[in-house]
């Protein structure tokens, strides 16, 4: 498939829209005023947002990334990445995950990471025959009246 890669800054009316309704796609419980206001507080926070696009210019696919200085070192940190479903197993996913280890080299990065949910195996196949490895797992706990409860219950 004919790609080509952009980055896209929040609004670019000729790009933004495939990029959102990609992202959506991927965390469908988001909406477009939620998206909007993420895109707008991450953007600065050094969020890039890279759209592939095939020869007709649609978006086929989406990665976001920053870089992050860890305890591990120098990480690329991939929030996002999505390939429109009609355009999976095209070579959209590994042209953007190569884009991907391009920008960790640029930025002098020791890895790339990034979450991936449980329950996501076609992902985690593309992952592994990427070599990939599981070298983590992602805890998280919601910040909510019910969390000094469940934290005090221990």
């Amino acid at each position: 498939m004919d790609l080509t890669l952009v980055e896209v800054a929040p609004g670019d009316p000729a790009l933004w829209p495939g990029v959102e309704s990609l992202i959506r796609l991927l965390r469908p419980t988001l909406t477009a005023a939620g998206f909007a206001d993420f895109a707008a507080r991450a953007h600065p926070q050094g969020l890039v947002f890279t759209a592939a696009r095939d020869g007709h210019g649609r978006c086929v696919g989406v990665s976001t990334h920053r870089v992050l200085a860890t305890s591990r070192g120098r990480v690329l940190f991939v929030d996002d990445l999505v390939t429109a479903p009609d355009a999976r197993s095209a070579g959209v996913g590994a042209r953007l995950l190569a884009a991907l280890v391009a920008a960790a080299r640029r930025a002098g990065c020791d890895r790339i990471e990034l979450d991936s949910g449980v329950g996501n195996q076609a992902a985690h196949r593309f992952y592994h025959a990427q070599r990939m490895s599981i070298v983590a797992l992602h805890f998280a706990i919601n910040i909510d009246a019910d969390v000094d409860a469940a934290i005090d219950a221990e």
